[in-house]
């Protein structure tokens, strides 16, 4: 399946291809992103790590980024 991934500000994002019933782990561990150091979301809502993508998807990767 084909899906979309747009990380943090890079406009317009790329197309990444995964496994059927690939999940958003899936999706980081190819990307070599630390889970722990984003949030994902599709659409409007944010997505956890064991949620499973669909073909088309369009994901959105953002830092976390924490300060003091």
């Amino acid at each position: 399946m084909e899906i979309k991934v747009s990380y943090d500000r890079n406009q317009g994002g790329k197309k990444m291809e995964l496994d059927e019933n690939a999940t958003v782990k899936n999706l980081l561990e190819k990307m070599n992103i630390n889970p722990v150091t984003v949030i994902m979301s599709r659409g409007n809502d944010i997505i956890l790590e064991n949620e499973i993508l669909k073909d088309k998807d369009e994901i959105k990767i953002m830092s976390v980024i924490s300060g003091g």
